[in-house]
């Protein structure tokens, strides 16, 4: 991948989607392609067919798909499965019939056995029941893994690098409370619960879990980093994560911290955990020479800071909802 190859970032105003393409043009790359979902519907093959024929990108980084919390996956189910599966869907084939060099696409820990050997290996995919309440969304993910690895195949040539990141969090992120991920969901709940002074925030289950999170910036480098060194990579998929784990509980204590609030928490321990635990075993991809940059706290307050600088002055909060680990 050269500085004036032609590049499609799909998701560009997303978390990840958004530290790409920032990531892109701190690296020095001049020939980069973005269109939001008012011109381009990725759910519509003909229009995504049309798109790669009109702009024939060279390389392609799919970050765009619908992403949300534990609370948003248990209404939505089909949706997840719906959106996610036809975008990729669309990508790859257009991506095969119009010649794109190489295709990164982006599968989840949620892929991997709700009761999984920790740390995660990737051999560890399919050999155990999925986590039910995110299980549509991670049946869409584990389609486009296998997906990638059946396209290498047919086509004789790795045209598709599958990686699956650890939980992300960043500036960019949807901090909804209802839709958001966890991190992004607390600085939204104890920021809001601050500026209104209320002395507790109720959140969901028992704070016992345990999640490896990820700063999106140090996604978008080690994508960068795949795409640059891909000659190196198997037809396989590869964790992405910080090595280190914490409990629900011990980032809400982070959060708050940081965010400033000094109220108490409740757990709602009537309401879903999720997984126990999820930490990758992102060993083989490290062993290629990549390393993460940004240690939790300080992408913490990075996130917060974005959250006040953007997102705050538009959220309300609401005492009927309820922040909780995917």
């Amino acid at each position: 991948m050269f500085k004036n190859s032609k590049i499609y970032v799909a998701g560009h105003r997303g978390l990840l989607g958004s530290a790409i393409l920032r990531r892109l043009n701190e690296k020095g790359y001049t020939n980069l392609i973005t269109c939001s979902h008012n011109d381009l519907d990725l759910t519509c093959g003909e229009s995504v067919f049309n798109f790669f024929k009109m702009e024939k990108p060279e390389y392609v980084f799919l970050a765009a798909g619908k992403v949300g919390g534990i609370l948003s996956n248990k209404r939505y189910p089909a949706d997840y499965l719906h959106v996610n599966l036809a975008i990729q869907d669309n990508i790859f084939e257009s991506a095969v019939k119009h010649g794109v060099k190489k295709v990164i696409f982006y599968g989840s820990s949620c892929t991997y056995p709700r009761q999984c050997p920790q740390p995660i290996k990737e051999e560890y995919l399919l050999t155990g029941l999925l986590e039910s309440t995110s299980q549509a969304y991670a049946a869409a993910k584990i389609a486009g893994i296998i997906g990638c690895r059946a396209y290498n195949i047919q086509c004789d040539s790795n045209i598709f690098i599958s990686l699956i990141p650890s939980t992300m969090y960043g500036p960019g992120d949807n901090f909804s409370v209802e839709n958001g991920h966890v991190i992004s969901s607390l600085i939204s709940r104890f920021y809001q619960a601050k500026i209104n002074g209320l002395s507790e925030v109720t959140l969901w289950g028992s704070g016992k879990p345990r999640r490896e999170f990820i700063y999106s910036e140090d996604i978008a480098d080690a994508s960068i980093f795949a795409m640059e060194n891909s000659q190196k990579l198997e037809n396989s998929h590869y964790n992405i994560g910080s090595g280190i784990d914490y409990s629900i509980e011990e980032i809400a204590s982070m959060v708050m911290q940081i965010v400033g609030y000094s109220g108490r928490i409740a757990w709602d321990k009537n309401k879903p955990d999720g997984t126990p635990q999820k930490l990758l075993d992102s060993s083989r991809f490290l062993s290629l020479g990549w390393t993460a940059g940004i240690d939790l706290h300080e992408g913490l307050q990075e996130t917060f800071k974005w959250y006040q600088e953007n997102v705050c002055g538009e959220r309300h909060y609401s005492k009927t909802g309820d922040t909780c680990a995917t």
